[in-house]
């Protein structure tokens, strides 16, 4: 099993969403974040004055899937995530040793 997190844009969580859940991805974890990378930050005005925002807000979707599935699953999000544009954003893909649904107690696969 692998624990895929991506940090994307906002504006494009609804559609990541449903692209993953049309596919049968319906257990995530989404996550309001702040970070920064090659899009570097924005230049805003307040009350008359420059200021620079470098922590640019972003959206975490994590989610763990058998190995069979990780293909897939960074296809569909990189597909419905990207604007072509810098800040579009990373995927990370983890090692998970166990899964334990805490409702039932069942374990790794059954427990996805």
């Amino acid at each position: 099993m692998k624990k895929i997190e991506a940090v994307i844009r906002p504006e494009r969580l609804e559609i990541v969403k449903n692209a993953l859940a049309e596919k049968g991805y319906v257990g995530l974890t989404v996550s309001d974040v702040r970070g920064r990378g090659l899009q570097g930050g924005m230049t805003e005005r307040y009350r008359g004055r420059e200021y620079t925002v470098d922590l640019l807000p972003k959206v975490k979707l994590e989610l763990v899937v058998k190995d069979s599935d990780v293909e897939d699953v960074i296809k569909t999000i990189c597909e419905n995530a990207k604007t072509g544009k810098h800040g579009d954003g990373k995927i990370f893909v983890i090692p998970v040793e166990s899964v334990v649904r805490v409702r039932t107690g069942e374990r790794d696969g059954e427990a996805l």
